[in-house]
């Protein structure tokens, strides 16, 4: 009865629960660079440490906060008068103690653990795409929240999801990857921070308009069971009760 009673309350509360545990994943990357801001160092490359296995933190592929640009992207990306990554190289393999390995690899390591100074800033937890999939998962859910809007809404085709979700973020991701060590079967291909995060977005909105309605059916079929469990049990007891009278 009480796992009964915790799976009910659950059913009817999900969406308010998972939407705070999204939200605060989605929160957690913006509030390392933040932290570090402030000195809390400890704290801030806790959040690091426990994002670095979901995403490789490349900063030139991060936002940066408190910093001189928002962006650093490296110099085959021309973005306005934004200086590229590799202008600040001398001064982050400086900083990381790290003055004569220049390899591809020790380039793209080098990259992901540089958290940032106070120059630069300091990079957000995840990359840009992340950023994307998680803020649009995040919002998706909001309004998937809106009562019109859960009532009518149907879970989006599978070819669309195919076609704008994995898509886009598919192709330009592993295109990406397979231009970077150990593959390097063209040469590094980098597209903008603004290409990665639409993509990212478009992840993550249809990732959203996918599950949610597919979990609000699930919930509204557990707690009508649930319910239904509890009903004939009050009524076995009903039942119990005139008899014994």
């Amino acid at each position: 009865m009480r796992l009964n009673r915790w799976a009910l309350t659950l059913s009817r509360h999900y969406l308010k629960v998972l939407l705070t545990v999204i939200g605060i994943f989605a929160a957690l990357p913006v509030l390392a660079p933040v932290l570090m801001k402030v000195g809390a160092t400890g704290a801030s490359e806790l959040i690091y440490n426990m994002y670095s296995p979901l995403c490789h933190q490349f900063a030139y592929r991060s936002l940066f906060l408190f910093g001189e640009q928002s962006v650093y992207p490296r110099d085959s990306v021309q973005i306005g008068e934004a200086k590229p990554y590799e202008s600040f190289l001398p001064q982050i393999m400086t900083e990381l103690g790290d003055r004569q390995d220049h390899s591809s690899l020790a380039f793209e390591l080098n990259s992901k653990i540089f958290l940032g100074d106070p120059q630069m800033g300091w990079k957000v937890a995840v990359c840009q795409r992340d950023m994307g999939i998680y803020w649009a998962l995040f919002i998706g859910g909001l309004i998937y929240a809106i009562p019109r809007v859960r009532r009518v809404l149907r879970p989006a085709p599978i070819w669309l999801y195919i076609f704008l979700g994995l898509g886009p973020v598919g192709l330009d991701g592993f295109a990406q990857l397979l231009s970077y060590p150990p593959f390097e079967l063209w040469p590094v291909r980098e597209t903008t921070p603004l290409f990665r995060f639409v993509t990212g977005a478009l992840f993550g909105l249809l990732t959203a308009w996918m599950a949610f309605p597919y979990l609000e059916a699930s919930a509204r079929e557990t707690v009508k069971e649930i319910s239904a469990k509890f009903n004939r049990r009050k009524l076995r007891e009903r039942t119990s009760a005139k008899s014994k009278t």
